[in-house]
């Protein structure tokens, strides 16, 4: 996953951002290379929710989720009656 595709997964217009605050785009990218998705996650979680509020990716834009699987029907058991 590079950087890009992180934002996207994070719902954050990564062109909007980058052209906004490359400085920190940079900042951003170049430390994201250096480590995993979910530590730079951890590292960066509050200052990532500002940056999406600021920079929210359009619906057409997210890729699509998975379809969720639903359980199968459990079936119905009925209690004996004497």
């Amino acid at each position: 996953m590079n950087f890009e595709e992180y934002l996207i997964s994070k719902k954050i217009d990564s062109q909007a951002f980058k052209t906004a605050e490359s400085t920190l785009w940079n900042e951003w990218n170049g430390l994201f290379d250096q480590m995993n998705a979910d530590s730079f996650t951890a590292q960066k979680l509050y200052l990532i929710n500002s940056i999406r509020r600021k920079y929210l990716l359009k619906a057409t834009e997210v890729a699509p989720a998975a379809k969720s699987v639903s359980a199968a029907p459990r079936p119905v058991i009925k209690p004996k009656i004497n």
